[in-house]
């Protein structure tokens, strides 16, 4: 089987490439440039012009689209929306125009709005689940809802199964080393709900997507089982969100962006904890 990963050369894409070589799979990179170190052959092309993603996609039978301007602010809104919807438009477009009947797309927890909120936004509840609002005032956020409801169009128009990840914060192996400096703080990282995604349970993520039939267009959060923090999940939020409602099957540690539907799909499960990585000691949480 070949698969067209866009965006290889990023923090995701390196470790979606290397696993998908490790499978087995037959593998080609599409970015801006070439990798400073290919692990696959890279063909450069725009996203944003569909003659060239035809080009691009010939030949494949499944797409991992993780190319994107990664996060609001970066550029101006206008830009950062027209890349992130005409790219994804143009990978479902010629995706259905050759047939191919099988993409992996790269959503974020921003679409939910709390992460690049002006004003801070809270929560409805936790852990957040895909049925909770997805109410972003930015053009990031909004994005990936417009690339979301593309796939179910595609879906509906094609029969192509689309899956869209929610990604929570994309942490590579080598970022572990910083999280001394954050996990007894709840006030660092609060706007994302203190989540987090090893790249290495994304790939295995998409390779699922990628294997499993009958998934249809949805949308699934990605995350860790647990938080970012050395601190119990309902401290956290009694000290940033004290008004937000917590589910009762909260305990410990657990995640507040919930990955249930992931594991019930898919039939995948996280393996990557930061605990398992990071030497730290207890301290005293910082208010």
């Amino acid at each position: 089987m070949k698969i067209v990963v866009t965006g290889g050369n990023g923090l995701v894409g390196r470790t979606v490439i290397k696993e998908l070589l490790d499978y087995g799979y037959d593998v080609l990179n599409c970015d801006l440039r070439l990798p400073e170190k290919p692990l696959c052959h890279t063909m450069i092309a725009d996203l944003k012009n569909l003659g060239e993603v035809y080009g691009v996609l010939e030949g494949a039978d499944a797409v991992i689209h993780l190319a994107a301007i990664p996060r609001a602010y970066d550029f101006p809104n206008e830009v950062t929306f027209q890349n992130n919807v005409m790219s994804t438009y143009n990978i479902l477009e010629a995706a259905a125009g050759l047939g191919i009947k099988k993409v992996v797309l790269a959503s974020s927890e921003s679409s939910y709005g709390i992460c690049f909120a002006k004003d801070p936004l809270e929560p409805e509840y936790v852990p957040i689940d895909e049925k909770h609002p997805q109410l972003p005032e930015d053009s990031y956020g909004l994005s990936k809802i417009v690339n979301e409801k593309t796939a179910e169009a595609m879906n509906r128009r094609t029969g192509m199964q689309v899956v869209s990840f929610r990604l929570g914060n994309v942490i590579s192996p080598e970022m572990y080393e910083n999280f001394p400096s954050f996990i007894h703080d709840p006030s660092q990282r609060d706007r994302i709900l203190w989540s987090y995604i090893d790249t290495r349970d994304i790939a295995s993520a998409c390779i699922l997507a990628v294997e499993k039939d009958g998934l249809g267009a949805v949308a699934l959060n990605l995350a860790a089982d647990d938080t970012s923090m050395n601190v119990e999940s309902r401290e956290l939020m009694r000290i940033r969100y004290p008004d937000v409602p917590i589910k009762d099957s909260v305990k410990g540690y657990d995640s507040l962006l919930d990955n249930t539907q992931a594991k019930e799909q898919l039939g995948w499960k996280p393996k990557h904890e930061w605990r398992s990585y990071v030497s730290y000691e207890q301290q005293p949480i910082n208010e």
